[in-house]
């Protein structure tokens, strides 16, 4: 795509010429070039000084010119034979069939200056299609140009003429026209070079006017430059012309040029002289010879006078002329004769002779059996797949997805035609030119086998056309009958066409029912099936349009649109595309303006062109890099409001397109014919609501206005655009109102501004077609609209070749539900939130491993206590050292020491203790009974002291409950009997409660903070508030007091045993006096060191390693947790990734399994199944043989070894270099292991062990003591089972059970399935990318025992189909309305998709029994189960899993 600069440098002139050519601006040949310095004229000033008259200043002779210097302007003409003669011939051929539309005269024999021959361009002229009218017979015909037999008029000039031959062919075909360049047009000069010998070829079409110049169509050949230098080129125009028209001056007799007027006036073909020397009138000289004098008459009148004469000569049998019979001449080389389109021809040929001696009207259902009457009852059932009615939805459904599969297997069973295999066995053995050649020349010829039978068919459509438009017009009655003969012309056309579209749509129906129904027997075919959507993305990359919606069927062949888009991607990469859709009502010229625009070739024609919806890549050039994609994707589509579709369903195919189109662009083009915006209603209708629809659903495109045909409306735009602003109001009101939204404007529902996003457009003709040329101001308007597109475009980042082919899926599976709002899923948004959850969980997971194990370390915050047990401990180890210096020369053995020692132990510890207040004992059971007295009765909490320990055992729940209704109550007993699935859902309360109460404890931070009784309270609360929110499934009872003061006590002393056991760790850890005892090993250490003439730095050395034992092994343990946790999320596959890829591995666990109480478990309780499956994992990968657990502690070890031994040299490095004392050696020490280990220094500080100064002697003491702990350390790690699981402050299934499952855990009030959303109190709703059989939680048909077979993604699109929310309540509420049905269900978001996870299909058929054991119910009557669904093995559910999610 190139953008057009005027005026351009010269070597920009090609690039210029090139994109004004496709843009159909007949100005391509008067492009303005920048003026070189060499080539400006300068005025020249002379003063007349002398006495000369004005004779000799005006008429005397001026200074000579320099030719050998001076530079001659660039001819127009020079340009375009330079880029053709440049060009490979199909850009050859898209040159000349644009000159072609642009009515310029084209190529037809050219001499090459490069090897000396003449060219005929033959392919050039395979995509010109010419139409024109006969007046006399009332007969339109329309005929690939190459096909066409006409007349043929040959102009050439012998010797030097002054009179424009080309201007004179000009005046014949059209005067207001240049269609052949000559010497009076702007920008002609001498300098021409490439157009001597040249012949152009130019057609007049009449228009079937009684003012038409010609009556047929007649061919006006032009041999430029003088006829007798180019003899080759006159012998072949003078052998196929019918009349010669040669331009003469005076001649002497003998001149060389009258042998060649000799021969021409000898011939039997009729000859017409124009004398450009002599007056004479029109003079027959003899049969068919005629001479006109060209002096001295104007312009016009040897126009006429030569049109008369030449229709003179056409009035009798003369010959024709036919492009395709020029290559009998072997002095012209004809391009087809490339050994590429040679081949690709004969290939071509090879298929269309199969076609011969069919009826075309059966040639699709003959030669292309997969896209027909099977493939539109595939759609037809599809649709109703997805719009189901009555009251057994998944019946339903499993009954269409049969049907469809059968129609599937028949389309496979009909196999590949002849026909086709050639065709994909062409295309997959072919190079790529030979391809392009080959596809070409298919088209050309199915064109050519199709165009006579279609030119009728289309003749009687228009003109049953204009019946039915004009009896709209009068409101006639017999409109209707009319319209049905319209209806089924239309049909008659619909089989009669035969393109390569509907090759290529066979091919993807080939590929569909291939991938639809794979099975284990030999393939039908004789190809890799697999490899078809290749060749349609290799055609893609190379300009070719695909289709994407089937016109004839009005559905997306989305397997087969996915695979292309998915093998494109392989080639390019995942490139960024800008998406540009095109939308308007029929016959408002879209593809003529996307042809324009991009140079695209997209078909076009009145009435009937494009249907349904093709797209096609275009790469961006260079000089736009600047923007955020690669390729512009266009998306051109059927026109809306059809005429032929009015009886069927109109309106809702119209909005299913404008939604669709509209769904996939970043920007939607809509075009309109803009004389009167009331008639525009219907369509900005339909915009509008389908732009409210994209804004419900999140998706923001852009849109511009587009209004064909119109006049000069520079005078009233305003007025324009403000009629057009108000009808887009209008509309907006009306459909705001349809919606239930409070929007006035437009411009609320997209951003757009109607001054600039409104483009007006000048009407295509320049002049009444056949023959006029585009509009000037057209091409303007285009390369506006282009700049002010790439202007939106830059502001956009597109979108990715993968998420246009997700869009693609959501935006028509949207559709085919019908309500697109409420069932719009948006992938790419899925798919961006699942890449930031994962980015997320990454960065969660980092930052623990960063930073979490030094938070656990941490301490809290020196309190009075800490404080006091440090001075504590430096008194004792005062008292210590002194009173082993005491002793020091006693020589007491071990017995005597210790005798000595604990005589004054005690004293110390009731000195230093005495002051302290020792911690209160707490007693939890009191607390429990206080605090359920105050909750409930305390008589009744006394009572039930010796019977609620049973609770936790019990299976028959019958004892706690009373009834609502007289359901199960046998007269006599009163005994109120209590169904099995009741049981078990107290059961499943029961056990939620205990565990819910097993992580409040753990959530209390007991030991470190101590107990408080407002744990308790919190507890007990927590149970009375679950027990009330319980609900009951199908029988209506109430639970008595005394299940609830059970539970609670229960549950209560559960957690109180739990209290008790950390609030004594928190005792031992803060009480003094236990604190303080703790402590009497270490401290006679110190005593009896210093009685046997210990250094300090010994003394001191040892007791710092004490110190760091515990520290050593506790951040070991604590670092090896997150090693372990994040090594088992990259070496086990299940932890790899986010929640969802765990629960994939999780579901593949449970069905290779097949343990049905593990999936009960899982349906029921899933957070509980996933923390066990994680416990469960972690267990094995330490325990295991293999485990890497032992390793990774000795590692650590290890590292905390070199971190301590380097922290002793530099603590002493430090202090000798500061001249620093034992303090500093601890300080530094404790610094260098802060963020490492857990080590306390303090009591270690103060002035006992201001003697120790030997700072060298003391890092020996600390590096030999540290050597022993690790050795033992070591020595006490040799088998996994040798790891103490205490140690971990937390443990690494915890780690990982926090990651995991600190998310949302709400479930489907229907189908229990739990949300997807990675947090805990997400805003908006709760969604799951799948949902289950409603069956499988236990639900049944109100009034019956059948488990619902229902999936809630199915049942939520019924607009017939009601729920009972509540058991106890006959109100029920429609499917489609859930979300009204309670707080439980409004802020659910189910959306309705027929793509259920196989997965759940198997595991009810494979646990049928078990399920209908367990519920007590059955899959009877309207649950039973489909006979599809036992097709499902366990394989195809395994895979189902790594398919979906």
């Amino acid at each position: 795509m190139l953008q057009r600069h005027e005026p351009c440098e010269e070597k920009d002139l090609v690039q210029t010429f090139i994109q004004k050519l496709l843009m159909m601006d007949y100005r391509a040949r008067y492009i303005q070039i920048k003026e070189r310095k060499q080539l400006k004229r300068h005025r020249t000033k002379v003063l007349d000084t002398a006495p000369s008259g004005a004779f000799d200043n005006i008429f005397g002779r001026s200074a000579p010119v320099d030719e050998v210097n001076k530079m001659h302007p660039l001819h127009p003409m020079d340009i375009q034979m330079a880029v053709f003669l440049h060009a490979d011939n199909f850009l050859r051929q898209l040159i000349v069939t644009k000159l072609s539309q642009c009515q310029y005269a084209v190529p037809l024999l050219v001499p090459n200056p490069f090897y000396q021959r003449i060219e005929f361009p033959l392919w050039t002229f395979r995509q010109i299609k010419k139409s024109w009218k006969l007046y006399e017979k009332n007969e339109s015909k329309s005929q690939a140009i190459y096909q066409a037999e006409t007349p043929m008029v040959a102009f050439f000039r012998l010797s030097a003429v002054s009179t424009s031959k080309s201007q004179i062919m000009n005046s014949l075909i059209n005067e207001r026209h240049e269609t052949f360049f000559h010497r009076h047009c702007r920008g002609s000069s001498k300098s021409r070079l490439l157009m001597d010998g040249v012949v152009e070829i130019a057609w007049y079409c009449p228009s079937g006017e009684k003012m038409d110049k010609f009556t047929d169509c007649v061919a006006f050949c032009n041999l430029h430059g003088d006829a007798q230098a180019h003899e080759p080129q006159l012998k072949i125009l003078t052998e196929e012309s019918s009349i010669n028209v040669v331009i003469l001056p005076h001649l002497d007799r003998s001149h060389r040029s009258m042998t060649i007027v000799e021969d021409l006036y000898n011939n039997s073909k009729p000859l017409i002289c124009l004398l450009t020397e002599e007056e004479s009138v029109v003079t027959e000289m003899r049969g068919g010879k005629y001479k006109i004098g060209l002096k001295d008459i104007n312009k016009f009148e040897v126009s006429e006078e030569l049109r008369r004469t030449i229709n003179e000569c056409l009035s009798k049998t003369i010959s024709k002329f036919k492009l395709s019979d020029m290559v009998k001449h072997s002095e012209v080389k004809v391009d087809e004769n490339d050994e590429d389109c040679k081949r690709a021809h004969e290939m071509a040929k090879q298929m269309t002779t199969l076609l011969e001696n069919n009826e075309l009207s059966n040639i699709k259902e003959t030669f292309l059996p997969c896209q027909g009457k099977l493939w539109h009852d595939w759609c037809q059932k599809n649709k109703e797949l997805h719009r189901p009615q009555g009251n057994n939805i998944e019946m339903h459904n499993s009954q269409k997805q049969m049907e469809m599969f059968k129609i599937r297997e028949k389309q496979k069973e009909s196999g590949v035609t002849t026909f086709m295999k050639m065709f994909i066995e062409k295309l997959n053995s072919s190079k790529d030119n030979e391809k392009l050649y080959f596809i070409r020349w298919l088209g050309f010829l199915l064109d050519e086998y199709t165009s006579e039978d279609l030119s009728a068919l289309h003749h009687k459509y228009d003109q049953k056309w204009s019946i039915v438009l004009d009896l709209k017009k009068k409101h006639d009655k017999s409109e209707q009958s009319e319209q049905i003969q319209l209806e089924k012309m239309s049909e008659k056309l619909d089989e009669a066409t035969f393109g390569l579209e509907h090759l290529l749509r066979e091919i993807g129906q080939i590929y569909e029912s291939h991938e639809s129904v794979k099975k284990n027997k030999a393939t039908v075919y004789q190809f890799n099936v697999t490899s078809l959507p290749r060749l349609a993305a290799e055609l893609m990359v190379s300009g070719y349009p695909l289709e994407l919606m089937d016109g004839d069927a009005a559905h997306v062949p989305l397997i087969w649109v996915k695979a292309v888009l998915d093998e494109l991607i392989k080639i390019l990469g995942d490139q960024r595309v800008f998406v540009l859709s095109v939308l308007g009502i029929q016959s408002t010229g879209k593809s003529t303006l996307l042809n324009a625009m991009f140079g695209l070739q997209f078909a076009v024609s009145a009435g009937r062109c494009t249907r349904g919806a093709f797209m096609q890549l275009v790469k961006v050039s260079e000089e736009l890099k600047y923007l955020k994609f690669e390729y512009i994707l266009i998306v051109d589509t059927e026109g809306l409001c059809a005429l032929e579709l009015a009886g069927r369903s109109t309106r809702q195919h119209d909005n299913e397109m404008a939604t669709f189109v509209v769904g996939l662009g970043n920007m939607t083009l809509i075009s309109m014919f803009g004389e009167n915006p009331a008639e525009m209603q219907d369509i900005l209708q339909i915009v509008v609501q389908v732009f409210f629809r994209m804004k419900k659903v999140r998706l923001t495109p852009r849109c511009m206005f587009v209004l064909q045909n119109n006049g000069d409306v520079t005078a009233d735009e305003k007025n324009l655009k403000r009629r057009l602003e108000e009808k887009l109001d209008e509309m907006t009101e009306l459909a705001a109102k349809e919606e239930g939204c409070d929007v006035e404007f437009f411009s609320d529902v997209i951003k757009f501004d109607i001054k600039s996003d409104v483009r007006y457009f000048a009407q295509l003709w320049e002049g009444s077609p056949p023959m006029a040329p585009p509009n000037p101001c057209y091409s303007e308007n285009v390369q506006e609209l282009k700049n002010a597109i790439l202007s939106h475009a830059s502001e956009s980042n597109g979108v990715t070749l993968g998420q246009f082919r997700d869009r693609i899926g959501d935006v028509w599976n949207a559709l085919l539900n019908e309500n697109f709002v409420f069932s719009f899923k948006n992938t790419v948004e899925i798919a961006l939130y699942r890449a930031l959850e994962e980015k997320c969980a990454k960065w969660t997971w980092s930052l623990r491993s960063a930073m979490l194990d030094n938070l656990i370390c941490q301490k809290e915050a020196l309190t009075k206590l800490d404080w006091e047990k440090t001075l504590h401990e430096r008194k004792l180890f005062k008292k210590s050292k002194e009173l082993g210096l005491s002793l020091k020369q006693k020589q007491l053995d071990e017995n005597e020491l210790k005798t000595e020692f604990d005589k004054v132990w005690w004293k110390w510890v009731s000195e230093l203790a005495g002051d302290v207040r020792p911690h209160e004992d707490i007693n939890i059971v009191n607390d429990i009974l206080k605090i359920l007295a105050e909750i409930h009765e305390d008589t009744l909490v006394l009572e039930r002291l010796n019977k609620f320990e049973r609770i936790i055992q019990m299976t028959d729940f019958s004892i706690y409950v009373n009834p609502i209704k007289k359901f199960g109550i046998h007269l006599g007993t009163q005994l109120f009997g209590l169904p099995s699935e009741e049981q078990r859902s107290i059961k499943n309360l029961v056990q939620s409660i205990v565990r819910e109460t097993e992580n409040q404890v753990k959530s209390k931070s007991v030991a470190k903070m101590g107990y408080n009784k407002s744990y308790i309270q919190e507890i007990a609360q927590s149970v009375k508030t679950n027990v009330g929110n319980h609900k009951c499934l199908h029988t209506q009872y109430e639970f008595k007091k005394e299940f609830t003061v059970d539970l609670t006590l229960f549950v209560c002393r559960l957690a109180g045993m739990k209290f008790a056991e950390l609030h004594q760790m928190f005792r031992e850890a803060n009480d003094p006096l236990i604190y303080l005892e703790k402590k009497k090993p270490e401290y006679y250490s110190v005593f009896q060191s210093f009685c046997r003439g210990s250094t300090s730095a010994d003394v001191f050395g040892t007791l710092i390693c004490n110190e760091l034992k515990e520290g050593i092994l506790q951040s070991v343990y604590n670092k090896t947790a997150y090693d372990l946790a994040g090594k088992m999320r990259m070496n086990i596959p299940a932890f790899k990734g986010n929640r969802s890829n765990l629960e994939k591995h999780i579901l593949k666990t449970l069905a290779e399994e097949e343990d049905f109480d593990k999936f009960i478990k899982y349906i029921h309780h899933p957070r509980d199944y996933i923390e066990d499956f994680i416990k469960a994992q972690v267990e094995t990968y330490i325990t295991s043989e293999s485990s890497l657990a032992l390793a990774i502690l000795k590692v650590n070890i290890r590292h905390k070894e070199n971190i301590i031994i380097t922290a002793a040299e530099t603590a002493t490095a430090q202090v000798l270099g500061k001249r620093g004392d034992v303090n500093m050696w601890l300080e530094v020490l404790s610094f260098c292991l802060k963020d490492e280990l857990e080590y306390s220094k303090e009591h270690l500080t103060g002035t006992s062990c201001q003697d120790n100064n030997d700072y060298e002697l003391l890092e020996e003491v600390v590096k030999k003591g540290l050597r022993h702990i690790i050795e033992d350390l070591n020595k006490d790690l040799t088998n996994p089972s040798d790891i103490r699981m205490a140690m971990f402050r937390k443990s690494p299934d915890e780690i990982l059970i926090e990651h995991f499952c600190k998310c949302c855990w709400v479930q489907c009030p229907f189908c229990k399935v739990v949300c997807v959303n990675t947090m805990e109190e997400h805003p908006g709703d709760h969604t799951a990318p799948f949902h289950r059989n409603c069956g499988m939680r236990g639900l049944t048909y109100r009034g019956t025992l059948n488990l619902c077979l229902d999936f809630c993604t199915s049942s939520v699109a019924s607009e017939s189909m009601f729920f009972y929310p509540c058991h106890d309540s006959d109100d029920t509420v429609l499917w489609k309305e859930y979300r009204t049905a309670g707080p439980e269900f409004v802020n659910w978001s189910i959306i309705t998709d027929y793509l259920d996870l196989p997965y759940w299909k198997w595991f009810v058929c494979r646990f049928q029994n078990d399920l209908e054991t367990y519920y007590n119910r059955t899959f009877e009557g309207c649950g039973t189960i489909p006979d599809n669904w036992r097709s499902f093995t366990k394989e195809k559910a395994l895979k189902s899993l790594d398919t979906y999610l």
